[in-house]
């Protein structure tokens, strides 16, 4: 697992790249519903979440944009980790 840091905190570095890659190029700019899924998805890609993971969505949520279902969506998601 590849990690980056910012500001002196560690995160996940593919989590990082994945919502990047999501919010830039072609597209409306605003993280989808599936988005937060394929989100998820690499995050429990192992036995479980890590803290840095958990840490790394939570970056995620306060500074990407989303949509309002994706908003919802991934606020359920991240309370039931």
């Amino acid at each position: 697992m590849a990690y980056q840091s910012i500001d002196g905190v560690q995160y996940e570095k593919e989590l990082l790249e994945l919502a990047k890659k999501h919010t830039t190029g072609r597209g409306e700019g605003r993280l989808s519903k599936d988005e937060v899924a394929e989100l998820f998805a690499s995050a429990q890609d192992g036995p479980g979440v890590t803290d840095t993971e958990k840490r790394t969505l939570q970056y995620i949520r306060e500074n990407f944009p989303f949509t309002d279902a994706a908003q919802r969506d991934f606020d359920e998601a991240f309370s039931k980790l």
